[in-house]
């Protein structure tokens, strides 16, 4: 497939690096993790966005948002960690719209295990290659594509 307007190389390249990068950097991360046994990427990100909603507490709908997983993915992973007591699922006794996660303390206790060699991961595998201004500058751009702005500053 040919796209009517031809994309720059440059916009192409940056595109294939953003991957490759994200791809790695995960990789990497997520090897350090299974090699320490401690939870998996994916799981410590659930619990940590739990982590840091108000009470400990989110709608099932607004936790997948959260962390990019589709409603099914979710469903099975929130059921592997209310197995290993890292979470408990209830509906909201005030509006008893939908199914809410709440982090236990078990969970709690996983994340605060994990940190150490995820923050470790960031390190290695992509902090030490950045500047703090260049951080800072990634940040601003990478936030300015996720939020959908096409002005450029």
């Amino acid at each position: 497939m040919t796209p009517r307007t031809p994309l720059p190389p440059a916009h192409l390249d940056a595109w294939k690096a953003l991957l490759r990068t994200h791809a790695t950097t995960v990789g990497r991360i997520e090897a350090r993790l299974t090699a320490t046994e401690h939870i998996p990427l994916v799981e410590y990100d659930v619990l940590l966005e739990l982590h840091n909603a108000p009470e400990g507490n989110l709608r099932m709908n607004d936790l997948a948002r959260r962390v990019l997983l589709s409603r099914s993915g979710l469903t099975r992973l929130v059921d592997r960690l209310e197995r290993l007591g890292y979470l408990q699922r209830h509906t909201n006794p005030i509006d008893r719209r939908g199914t809410h996660a709440t982090l236990t303390p078990a969970g709690r206790a996983a994340l605060k295990a994990a940190w150490p060699v995820y923050a470790q991961g960031i390190q290695d595998a992509f902090a030490r290659h950045l500047q703090p201004d260049e951080a800072r500058h990634l940040t601003d751009l990478l936030n300015r594509v996720s939020a959908g702005d096409h002005h450029a500053s």
